[in-house]
C-alpha cells in the first residue's frame, strides 16, 4: 500500500507550541520497512491545484508571506518558508494517495486532514484543505480521461477527527458531487461550526458503544443517500482526538474503539468497491506514544483492507 509522507519540511515552533509536530516522523518511522508499505515522498501541490479550492488572493498571501497578524494566529502557526512548503506538501500527499487509491484500492497520507481551512483562509494548524483540493482535481481528472462515460466522479468525506471539518463544509456547501459527513464533539472547536450534509455530534465523554452506533448510523444514510449514484472515491479522516487519551479530544474512546470504527469504515468502502484516501488528521495525545500508536493501527486497518481490495476479497 503506498503511503505519502512529507515530514521532513519541520516547522520552527516556538517553545511551548502545543501542536505535536513530531508525530509525523514518529509515524513515518514506524512503518518504515514494515511489510506491505511503498513509502513515498510528497509533491509539492500547484498554485493551480491549490485554486481548486482556495481564492487565488489568499494563497498568494500565503505563499508571498504577507499573511495578517490575525490570519496567523487564526491558523496557529507563524508564517515561514518551511510552513509554505509543509502545507503544499501536505496537499501533494492527499493528491497522490487519492491518485493511488483510484488505482489500488487504499492509500494513505501520512499527515493530511487540514479540514479547518476554508476557500479564503485557514484555521486551528491548517493552511489549505488537503482533501477538498485532492477531491477537486480527482473529479477533473476523472473527467479529462472518461469523458465519454455518463456523469462525473462523485465523493465521500467521512471525517472522523474529533473536531468539526468545518472548512471542507464550507468549501462543499453547494456541491451536490461531494458529500461531507463530519463526526464530531459537539462543544469542541470549532465553537461556529458550518453545515456539513451530515453532522453527528457528540457529548462531551462519549464511549465506544455510542460512539460505534453514531458511526454505523451515519454510514447507513451515506449510503441511503447515495442508492442511485455511489460516490466513487471516499477521502477518510481518521483523526487520532477521539482518544481517551488526547489533550483536546473529550471524548472516551478506547484505543480498541478506534481500531474498529477504522475497521468499519474500510469494510464498509470495500464491500462497495469504493477506494478510499486515508489521511491522519488529528492527535494530540498527552503520550505523543498514543497518538502514534494508534495512527499505526489505522494503516495497519488500511493495510489489511489493501489486500482484500487487491485479492478481489469484500
Amino acid at each position: 500500500m503506498q503511503a505519502f509522507y512529507s515530514d521532513q519540511f519541520v516547522l520552527p515552533l516556538p517553545p511551548g507550541h502545543r501542536f505535536p509536530m513530531p508525530k509525523y516522523r514518529l509515524l513515518r518511522e514506524r512503518i518504515d520497512g514494515e511489510p506491505g508499505f511503498r513509502l513515498r515522498p510528497a509533491e509539492p501541490a500547484s498554485e493551480g491545484e491549490l485554486a481548486l479550492a482556495h481564492e487565488p488572493s489568499y494563497i498568494g498571501a500565503v505563499l508571498q508571506g504577507t499573511l495578517s497578524e490575525a490570519m496567523q494566529r487564526e491558523i496557529g502557526f507563524p508564517w515561514t518558508e518551511r510552513m509554505v512548503e509543509r502545507s503544499r506538501r501536505s496537499v501533494g500527499a492527499t493528491i497522490g494517495a487519492a491518485r493511488a487509491a483510484l488505482a489500488e484500492g487504499v492509500a494513505a497520507n501520512l499527515a493530511g486532514g487540514t479540514h479547518h481551512a476554508s476557500a479564503d483562509k485557514g484555521g486551528g494548524y491548517c493552511v489549505f484543505n488537503d482533501a477538498a483540493v485532492a477531491a477537486r482535481l480527482m473529479q477533473a481528472e476523472w473527467h479529462r480521461q472518461r469523458r465519454s462515460v455518463a456523469g462525473g466522479l462523485r465523493v465521500a468525506v467521512i471525517d472522523l477527527d474529533v473536531h468539526q471539518g468545518n472548512g471542507t463544509a464550507a468549501i462543499f456547501f453547494d456541491d451536490p458531487t461531494v458529500f461531507t459527513l463530519s463526526l464530531h464533539g459537539a462543544k469542541n472547536f470549532p465553537f461556529r461550526k458550518e453545515a456539513s450534509d451530515l453532522d453527528v455530534e457528540l457529548p462531551d465523554g462519549c464511549t465506544d458503544a455510542p460512539y460505534l452506533a453514531a458511526l454505523d448510523s451515519a454510514l447507513e444514510q451515506l449510503w441511503a443517500r447515495h442508492a442511485g449514484s455511489p460516490p466513487g472515491l471516499v477521502f477518510y479522516l481518521a483523526g487520532a482526538d477521539p482518544h481517551e487519551g488526547d489533550r483536546l479530544g473529550r471524548l472516551k474512546i478506547s484505543a480498541a474503539g478506534l481500531a474498529e470504527r477504522d475497521r468499519r469504515v474500510f469494510a464498509a468502502c470495500r464491500e462497495r468497491r469504493i477506494p478510499v484516501a486515508l489521511s491522519m488528521a488529528g492527535g494530540y495525545g498527552r503520550d505523543i506514544a498514543d497518538t502514534v500508536a494508534i495512527q499505526h493501527r489505522t494503516l495497519q486497518e488500511a493495510l489489511a483492507s489493501w489486500r482484500q481490495w487487491n485479492n478481489g476479497a469484500s
